[in-house]
């Protein structure tokens, strides 16, 4: 439950630990939740099914590589699967090269590093040979990606929320769990403060536009030009902050 607007954030004397930041970043997110990919398979085809249906999850990148897949129990609930053949299916994608499983404490079913990229010439020769195909996968597409847009816009999606995950995934992906436990004891500290000004249309246009700015500075390898659109984001937080709570109470 959230505390009331009135309740300032208590300052952490610790960071938060690595286990609670992945506990932030498996809130249900649109579109990218495990559970979404891995639905019930058919009874008749349950093994092909599995394979099929995990396959997916690595090649997607949803459970990236170095990464492990939920316990065996829990896996096998969401795929409505025995955990029989749920072994079954690890045990022909490990010997197929796309995981392993560890044993001991830690131990688990792991996804190891991605297939070689298929070779650019071959995949330019095959589009070509089927250019029907590729463009009704690009209409279907078009179709899906527009209207679970439109779903999303409709339900109100809690915007704190997925501002706060696209901050900590940035810290998460570095690798170092250190920075990500920090990034998170960061971001409680502030938001509660976010959440008790107003959530204004145009700021969320300027600050899509800023998220899309740090990305492509990453993507880009420039590491001065992350610093700079990061820092110049962050000061416009703060500028709000500071405008709607620094102030006298309205009214």
């Amino acid at each position: 439950m959230s505390r009331p607007d009135t309740e300032l954030p208590v300052a952490r004397k610790f960071p938060l630990p690595a286990a609670r930041v992945r506990a932030l970043r498996a809130a249900p997110v649109t579109g990218t939740e495990l559970g979404a990919l891995l639905g019930p398979v058919r009874a008749g085809n349950a093994f092909e099914e599995t394979v099929e249906r995990l396959l997916t999850v690595i090649k997607l990148g949803v459970v990236a590589p170095g990464e492990r897949f939920p316990p065996e129990r829990e896996l096998a609930g969401m795929l409505g699967i025995s955990r029989i053949t749920l072994r079954e299916a690890i045990r022909a994608l490990q010997q197929a090269g796309y995981v392993e499983s560890r044993r001991g404490r830690f131990g688990g079913t792991f996804v190891l590093s991605p297939m070689p990229a298929p070779d650019p010439a071959v995949v330019r020769r095959a589009a070509q040979q089927d250019l029907a195909g590729m463009a009704d996968a690009l209409t279907f597409r078009l179709a899906v990606d527009t209207g679970a847009a439109q779903v999303l816009a409709l339900s109100a999606a809690d915007y704190r929320r997925l501002d706060t995950l696209f901050h900590l995934a940035i810290a998460e992906l570095t690798g170092s769990s250190l920075l990500a436990a920090a990034c998170a004891d960061a971001r409680m500290r502030l938001n509660d403060l976010l959440n008790a000004i107003p959530v204004l249309r145009h700021n969320i246009a300027h600050t899509a536009a800023q998220h899309a700015a740090i990305v492509e500075a990453i993507l880009a390898g420039d590491p001065e030009r992350a610093r700079s659109a990061v820092a110049e984001h962050l000061d416009g937080t703060g500028a709000l902050l500071r405008g709607f709570l620094a102030g006298p109470a309205p009214g």
